[in-house]
């Protein structure tokens, strides 16, 4: 023990909350029980046995001193701290007399087991008794050498002290969580949620597909070995393969780690029936496959706890009581939600209760006889702190920085006349606005639903999942997503069946998908009235748009002296033209001039100065804004003169300056939103961590050459080679951190998505990317001796093998690398900032700007960052997606992206493949995205112009509803095939690629950007023809091609099919394409 260092500066500013909580106790309805004492006595005597709990006097001296310390007795006075100790014991402890302890420390040594006895026992008891009232742990009882000699001392004594308990105080200084013993516990909760989302979830999928036979006993056996077992050469370490997983988890000391209480896993089997408590035990009964399953996982680091709780249910036999299972784990999911936002500072325990038992009776009167009698309880060193209960009786108030075990759940519910019960537990930290889950995942209704999709599974309800993806942020990057055929709001284990279950759940898929779009719609039009109502009228889409007034000169003193002359004089310093009108040099401001023309007639040259003026139908110049517009303006003015020369040198000045103006303009407009950033604070006292050898993106000026990315304060620096070129990121200006690792791909990523935009070098940059090229092209391996004699497979293989381990090296380096940013980050701005990974089983093809790319949904975000022009794009600022072109035939559709920023332009997503329609919907609505599908393209420039002139009119008028939404967009389709094949008596391969032509000739100027992009042009003949249809295809061909020799031909093949009318077509996005 002679080692132990303790941490004196921490004990004096503990012991300091100490005597400033008893000092002003009076004050302070939480140390009212230590208010009128003269001391405090803490006993400690031989240490408890390894399966008790931790007592509040043992957490005490742990929490004050560091370590926990036995046979040691601490009397706090209001001037001096009286420490009764063995002589080892005040060697360690002799440390804390160099700390600035508000009270001097003075030690009352025992002599050693061979030596005389010394006066200390007798001095203290005769201390102890000098007092009237002491405050002790009246309730705990010790055992020992130390206690038995106290014992017989005290009992002795003429005076004895009256006793009163301190527990309630005690508990109140342990409470409140500094900065280390709350970073314990979030290490204490990332190992609680890694075990279950890494081990304990999938380990349960696999019991349940499988039907393996084993009892609770054993699986919690299975989950308490994950952390190591065994001693000596027979001992086994931590399973790594779990814990890598998770988040933060790289520094933890093994030694400190522990189960709070043995894992706790219940099922239907369970004999003794289903028990909320802690103190519950699991079974030996083997677990059941069907029902409801508890799983109950606690984990203490550095002597402090987190817990949490889950539910599985697993094939309800009834469509109702699924529905009923169901909305049941819903309710206590929307609670905790609730909950989390009223557990803040100054918050009282009773009312919490009250709020939770009057919304479980809002929501499900029948529920209300169910519900817990508690809701949790203060947690800490201190599984369970019972001065903190979240009861109906308990009036304390919750302070910041405390943590509590939030325990909600339902007992003694009935499925067939078997009784279940269903749970949700989270360790929680309360904030000074709301609390936050310090444990994560595996919570969504999606994650805990289980369909054993069986042959015989008829009663399977019809309301069973889509596919599951990453809603909720689960805060355990490594979590992948699940295969293509599984689904959402559940898990279908066991997929045996073919055609028919394969049918039927697709048609369940589509009714889930159907009746989750018309809540989400309902939800988002009720949104966009509550949004708007106040400020009644748009934004007119010219926000920033106004009169601007223009000074050519200040006065008449200002004009140049060329103007004398009574000539066109073009002045590019003051921007400006002047015009010699009736002997008058009158000066005219580049702004309002539209453009110049010159033509000759004759032996004159003719020059025709445009103006600005308000009326004209000029495209997007159409709302130019004006001081008065009700004024009378100058249309034009032209002037006439035989120097044709003259004339097209100003002509050319007038038009050169007007396009510098313009380019200058549009210059400043895109750099408006580029912010200045703060100054980057190094790294002091210690060399900053680094990330070397890596390329950036956006490239800086000069050679391409790998530079590192180093971590500093509040920042990170990426720093080249050439040493004067750097890029400094603020994470104050960090939206998104990805890592995309190079599996599959040539560059492994760490990519950072900026909230305002930043300079680098001549350009402006929303995105900044880290990366190293995977392949093994830099790698020279012509120089290995092995090659000389080796050819062939094992050579080949061993190159395989060699290029997968860099692979996974490089995974590995550039995800620890980001977690540090994360953590940097989150340390630097208070903020949580996640790791983001796309989930590459969840991608589709389609082309965001001019190419075909691969687009991978993330957590939070939908992204493109293998190649520039980068795409990232945040769910949560989505208003709604509608999803174009899809037609029976069609073998692409189209995605239009609108943002609740109606002022921002709706990003189209072209040409993705008609197969992957049902995956892009899936995923669109697991992330809560309402959608709409229609079978032509919009022409959206007009319509948010519409919508932005007046949002609230729009909304009343139905809003979003004349998209169709997902069920009524099908019926629409079928309307607009029926309502084509009546009209026409073309083939239906013909008929519905006129259909399709014409009606986006109505909706669709040609004007999109997307137009531009290619999107039409590139993919449009090749797929245009039906696979089924060939006989009939040639005979049209040869229609068309008769048709050309009349004169009737146009610019498209498809465009020549049967018009509703004979007048021309526009080029319109996409003709004909499939």
């Amino acid at each position: 023990m002679s080692k132990v260092e303790l941490n004196a500066d921490l004990f004096a500013k503990r012991l300091r909350i100490v005597y400033d909580a008893w000092n002003s106790a009076k004050n302070d309805d939480d140390y009212t029980s230590i208010a009128d004492v003269e001391a405090l006595l803490l006993v400690a005597g031989d240490p408890a046995g390894e399966d008790e709990p931790i007592r509040k006097g043992t957490a005490f001296q742990t929490w004050l001193l560091g370590f926990e310390f036995p046979s040691t007795f601490l009397m706090f006075h209001k001037d001096k701290l009286h420490v009764l100790c063995s002589a080892s014991k005040a060697k360690i402890l002799a440390q804390l007399k160099n700390s600035k302890s508000p009270v001097p420390i003075e030690f009352y040594v025992q002599a050693k087991a061979k030596e005389p006895p010394t006066d200390a026992l007798p001095r203290f008891v005769e201390l102890y008794t000098s007092f009237d009232r002491v405050a002790t742990l009246t309730k705990e009882q010790h055992s020992g050498k130390l206690v038995d000699e106290w014992n017989k001392a005290v009992s002795d004594a003429a005076k004895k002290p009256t006793l009163v308990d301190m527990a309630p105080a005690v508990a109140s200084f342990l409470a409140a969580k500094d900065e280390e013993e709350l970073k314990c516990i979030r290490t204490a909760a990332a190992l609680t949620s890694t075990l279950l989302a890494h081990y304990v979830a999938p380990k349960l999928e696999t019991i349940l597909d499988r039907e393996a036979k084993i009892s609770h006993e054993a699986f919690a056996t299975q989950i308490e070995a994950r952390i190591g077992y065994g001693e000596g050469d027979k001992a086994k370490g931590p399973d790594m393969k779990v814990w890598s997983k998770g988040r933060g988890l790289n520094d933890v000391d093994w030694g400190s780690t522990e189960f709070c209480y043995p894992p706790i896993i219940q099922s239907q089997s369970t004999s003794t029936g289903y028990d909320l408590s802690p103190v519950a035990e699991s079974s030996q009964d083997d677990i059941s496959h069907k029902g409801v399953l508890l799983v109950s996982v606690g984990m203490r680091y550095k002597s402090y706890c987190a817990n949490l709780g889950r539910s599985f249910i697993v094939d309800p036999s009834k469509a109702s009581r699924f529905l009923e299972q169901e909305a049941i784990y819903s309710l206590l999911v929307s609670l905790q939600s609730e909950l989390l936002t009223r557990m803040k500072e100054g918050a009282v325990s009773k009312e919490l209760y009250q709020f939770a038992l009057s919304y479980v009776k809002e929501k499900k009167p029948e529920l209300e006889s169910h519900f817990v009698k508690n809701i949790g309880h203060g947690m800490g060193m201190e599984f369970r702190d019972a001065s903190y209960l979240l009861s109906p009786k308990n009036g304390r108030k919750l302070r910041t920085n405390m943590v509590f075990n939030l325990v909600l759940g339902f007992t003694g519910l009935e499925e067939d006349g078997k009784k279940y019960a269903l749970q949700l537990v989270d360790t929680v930290l309360v904030g000074a606005d709301k609390a936050t889950c310090l444990t994560t995942g595996v919570k969504s209704v999606k994650d805990t639903l289980f369909f054993l999709n069986q042959d015989e599974g008829e009663g399977q309800s019809s309301k069973a999942p889509a596919k599951k993806a990453p809603v909720a942020k689960v805060g355990l990057n490594g979590n992948a997503s699940p295969a293509k055929n599984k689904t959402a709001g559940g898990k279908v284990l066991r997929n045996k069946t073919r055609s028919a279950a394969q049918e039927e759940l697709v048609q369940s898929m589509s009714a889930k998908i159907a009746e989750h779009q018309r809540e989400l719609h309902t939800k988002l039009h009720q949104e966009g009235l509550a949004r708007f109502s106040e400020g009644g009228g748009g934004i007119g889409g010219k926000e920033g748009k106004g009169w601007k007034r223009f000074q050519s000169y200040k006065g008449e003193a200002g004009l140049p002296r060329e103007v004398e002359s009574l000539r066109i004089f073009v002045d590019r310093k003051a921007q400006t033209v002047v015009l010699p009108i009736h002997g008058f040099a009158v000066p005219f401001h580049i702004n309002t001039i539209k453009n110049v023309s010159k033509n000759d007639e004759g032996e004159f040259t003719y020059l025709r100065v445009n103006f600005q003026t308000p009326g004209q139908l000029a495209g997007r110049k159409e709302d130019t804004p004006f001081e008065d517009p009700d004024a009378t303006f100058i249309r034009s003015i032209t002037y006439r003169s035989p120097d044709g020369h003259r004339f097209d040198t100003i002509s050319k000045q007038i038009t050169d300056l007007k396009k510098e103006v313009n380019k200058r303009e549009q210059q400043k407009k895109e750099m408006a939103d580029v912010i200045e950033q703060d100054t980057l604070v190094e790294v002091k006292g210690r060399r900053p961590t680094k990330l070397p050898e890596v390329f950036v993106r956006p490239a800086l000026d000069g050679k391409r050459l790998p530079g590192e990315v180093e971590i500093h304060q509040n920042g990170l620096r990426y720093q080249s080679p050439m040493g004067s070129q750097k890029i400094d990121i603020l994470f104050t200006n960090v939206k998104h951190l990805f890592f995309q690792p190079c599996d599959h791909e040539l560059l492994v990523i760490i990519h950072i998505h900026l909230k305002a935009p930043i300079m680098i070098g001549k350009k402006k940059a929303h995105d900044v990317q880290f990366y190293r090229e995977a392949s093994d092209v830099q790698f020279d391996e012509t120089g290995n001796r092995k090659r000389k004699y080796r050819y062939g497979d094992e050579d080949e293989l061993e190159l395989e093998q060699q290029e997968r381990k860099r692979r996974q090296m490089l995974n590995k380096e550039f995800k620890m690398f980001s977690e540090k940013i994360a953590e940097a980050a989150t340390a630097s701005t208070g903020e949580p900032l996640e790791v983001d990974i796309p989930f590459r089983e969840l991608s589709f093809e389609g082309v965001p700007f001019r190419t075909n790319v691969r687009l991978q949904p993330t957590t939070e975000c939908l992204v493109h960052l293998s190649d520039p022009p980068f795409l990232v794009v945040t769910l949560s600022d989505i208003e709604i997606a509608s999803l174009e072109r899809v037609q029976f035939g069609l073998k692409q559709f189209d995605m239009v992206l609108i943002f609740k920023d109606f002022t921002k332009p709706p990003l189209h997503i072209n040409s993705i493949p008609s197969s992957q329609l049902d995956d892009v919907k899936n995923w669109l609505d697991s992330v809560d995205i309402p959608l709409s599908e229609g079978p032509v393209n919009l022409n959206w420039g007009p319509i948010m112009k519409t919508i932005n002139e007046d949002p609230y009119e729009f909304f009343q008028q139905g809003g979003w509803s004349f998209l169709g939404g997902a069920a009524a967009g099908e019926e629409s389709d079928a309307d607009d095939e029926s309502d084509t094949e009546s009209e026409f008596e073309a083939e239906d391969a013909e008929s519905e690629s006129s259909e399709s032509s014409e009606e986006e000739s109505d909706y669709y100027d040609g004007s999109d950007a997307s137009d531009d992009e290619g999107s039409g042009s590139d993919f449009g003949s090749e797929e245009s023809e039906g696979d089924d249809w060939d006989e009939l295809e040639r005979k049209a061909a040869k229609a068309d091609k008769k048709r050309t020799e009349t004169g009737r031909g146009h610019d498209s093949d498809d465009s020549d099919r049967p018009k509703k009318s004979a007048k021309p077509k526009p080029k319109a996005k996409a003709n004909g394409k499939r």
